[in-house]
């Protein structure tokens, strides 16, 4: 398995050996701290859990602060350290069927990517709030003619007629748009800086500039 959390820091872009002008996002991504091993016997599944983004203690909950091993003991007064674990503010898990591998309080790095392999990159969109049906699905609209003049960007006509007489589930209509899970798949490691925890990937990923991203290696590469 290869997984680490980061922070997309926006888009630029590269020339390759040909000449060619790439467009890149590049990703801060790590350093990432290993806070949890899960298997099938004690949990059901084969996952590892990744913590990322170092913060103040005080920002963590009890709860978060005990699953760190940072919570200090009533008996002897010292902090107990979980394999020496900062206060991470991240917490996501990737399933691997090589949980074995891997040990709680293990360092992972963007060292573990390769240039020129492919990744999957999962975020959120963009939210765009209450949309109407032209931007959300790309209707057409109304006609701009024969005395119209506030249909322009109506959907139209959306239940049927008596013989069913009501609005059809999964109808395409206005609502909210964006704020939702987005995988790009099989994008391109283009480089690797491993002293400033850098990568970029080929093309554009989903999510706003300082949003956090998931990167693992493709499942369909």
């Amino acid at each position: 398995m290869k997984g680490l959390l980061g922070i997309k820091l926006g888009m630029t872009q590269l020339f390759d050996e040909s000449g060619t002008v790439v467009p890149v996002t590049i990703i801060e991504a790590g350093p990432c701290f290993v806070t949890q091993v899960k298997t099938t016997k004690s949990d059901g599944y084969d996952a590892v859990q990744v913590g990322f983004g170092e913060t103040k203690e005080r920002r963590l909950t009890g709860g978060q602060k005990g699953h760190l091993g940072l919570l200090k003991s009533n008996k002897n007064k010292q902090r107990k350290k979980n394999a020496n674990i900062p206060a991470v503010r991240y917490l996501r898990e990737f399933r691997t069927k090589d949980a074995a591998n891997f040990e709680v309080g293990q360092t992972l790095t963007v060292e573990q990517f390769e240039e020129g392999e492919r990744v999957d990159v999962v975020g959120k969109t963009k939210g765009r709030g209450f949309a109407g049906v032209v931007k959300r699905h790309g209707f057409a609209g109304g006609v701009r003619t024969h005395g119209q003049s506030d249909r322009h960007r109506a959907p139209g006509s959306v239940g049927s007629t008596s013989s069913v007489g009501h609005v059809f589930k999964g109808k395409r209509m206005a609502g909210r748009m964006g704020n939702d899970r987005y995988t790009a798949q099989n994008l391109t490691v283009m480089r690797i800086d491993a002293d400033k925890n850098l990568i970029a990937v080929k093309g554009a990923v989903p999510g706003v500039k300082g949003g956090l991203v998931l990167i693992s290696d493709a499942s369909k590469g």
